[in-house]
């Protein structure tokens, strides 16, 4: 995904980069948060994490209980409002739905997934899966995938989810050489990444 990620950076205009800062996306939706540096309204759980990652996979990614000042956070991070509901990702082909996943994973971390699993109950869920209004001008690009948790989009990418490109329905993220896969409809495929993963059992 990584060297995906690195032609999306090459090649997109420079004047789209905005949709890839998770910040900007922030504020733009109006939602409670700020760059290091910047206080919090109230102290409270906060969501910590880099503006923008390149690599993905919630790397750098905290949840912090902040007081007031932000000054230790680290720097290029941004602080936002906690939210709580199912964790979609989403695949849009030319501003049309062409994919949705849930991800599971434990609370105490952001970057080893449990699971990822295609979902078509999404319309009985009351989320709004409809190509975001505040990304209009991408409408017509070939791949925007959007991250969403709850009802709140979180996330922008200019590409589709690479885990499920073997037209899979699940995406088991393997971590350890003697993790076994859940039964044997599934099968193997070696996928390694930054946050540790060296493949996926997928079916």
């Amino acid at each position: 995904m990584y060297d995906l990620e690195d032609l999306v950076w090459q090649n997109t205009n420079p004047n789209h980069l905005w949709a890839l800062d998770k910040l900007i996306i922030s504020r733009k939706l109006k939602y409670i948060c700020g760059p290091t540096g910047i206080e919090v309204p109230k102290p409270g759980y906060y969501i910590v994490r880099p503006c923008v990652n390149a690599m993905g996979l919630g790397l750098g990614a905290q949840k912090m209980f902040i007081e007031n000042t932000t000054n230790h956070l680290p720097l290029g991070h941004f602080w936002c409002e906690w939210f709580e509901g199912r964790h979609l990702s989403i695949d849009y082909h030319k501003g049309k739905v062409s994919l949705v996943v849930e991800g599971y994973k434990n609370e105490d971390t952001f970057t080893k997934w449990s699971k990822w699993e295609e979902i078509d109950d999404y319309e009985a869920m009351m989320y709004s899966i409809e190509f975001p209004e505040i990304l209009k001008e991408f409408k017509d690009f070939e791949w925007v995938n959007c991250e969403i948790i709850g009802n709140k989009l979180i996330e922008v990418h200019f590409r589709k989810n690479m885990d499920f490109q073997w037209e899979n329905t699940v995406f088991i993220p393997v971590f350890d050489k003697n993790q076994k896969p859940p039964s044997d409809e599934y099968r193997y495929v070696s996928y390694p990444e930054n946050n540790g993963r060296i493949g996926g059992f997928i079916k």
